[in-house]
């Protein structure tokens, strides 16, 4: 288990938290999220979102990257299987079961917090041309209206996941951690970018799944030791 001062949660937790509270805050009691929308992703004109149906939000942003990630976790299955026949491979055993862990373990999250939370998308809003009223995240949502699955963002969020790179790195090369993390921060704010220019969310959504993309990793930093298939020691 990675030896963590105080120093380090006030840094790794308690700073990103206090940041998360008062944006998330501001962002569920204010009309931030449909002004930036209207502004930056809706042509009010076409009345359409700028990467709707577009092949640099659709198929580059959300099937590339996704694909991407799928890859990623798909290389990080593979050492982790083969570390258990190749002496050369073991050392990467805790690394890449800490990687795969943490990336499906933030997409999975989030998933189900969709399933959950019932918020809709931008594209099925009225004032998008859609149907339903624009309602705040934690406000009483009308019973009338149908289910909806759009918060957090889960593109954003197996994006956001590689946040366990810079963990991975941090007490052995602080130089390319610091590299890994503002990568992660690149990759995650582009699959937000696509997926916002297509009206699939909000700006709030990808907040909340940048912030349990930082946690789901955090945490399981802190107790990499006791993951399954984590020891390197012969048995």
């Amino acid at each position: 288990m990675p030896n963590l001062d105080r120093s380090f949660w006030i840094k790794h937790a308690l700073l990103p938290l206090a940041l998360f509270v008062a944006l998330a805050t501001l962002l569920a009691t204010t009309d931030i999220d449909p002004r930036i929308a209207d502004r930056l992703f809706f042509d009010a004109q076409a009345q359409r979102f700028i990467g709707k149906d577009s092949w640099w939000a659709r198929e580059l942003i959300h099937t590339g990257g996704r694909d991407m990630m799928r890859a990623i976790a798909a290389v990080g299955l593979v050492i982790l299987g083969m570390s258990f026949f190749s002496d050369r491979l073991r050392s990467w055993r805790r690394p890449a079961a800490y990687l795969v862990a943490c990336l499906v373990g933030a997409t999975l999250f989030v998933g189900i917090l969709k399933q959950l939370t019932n918020v809709d998308c931008p594209w099925d809003l009225a004032r998008y041309g859609g149907t339903r009223p624009f309602v705040h995240i934690f406000a009483d949502r009308p019973d009338d209206l149908p289910h909806a699955a759009c918060f957090p963002g889960a593109h954003s969020a197996s994006g956001f996941a590689l946040f366990c790179v810079y963990f991975l790195l941090r007490s052995r090369r602080p130089g390319a951690a610091r590299v890994a993390l503002l990568a992660a921060l690149t990759v995650g704010a582009v699959f937000s970018f696509g997926q916002q220019a297509r009206g699939a969310h909000f700006l709030s959504h990808d907040l909340w799944s940048a912030f349990i993309a930082w946690f789901v990793c955090l945490g399981l930093y802190a107790v990499e030791g006791t993951l399954p298939f984590a020891r390197t020691h012969k048995g």
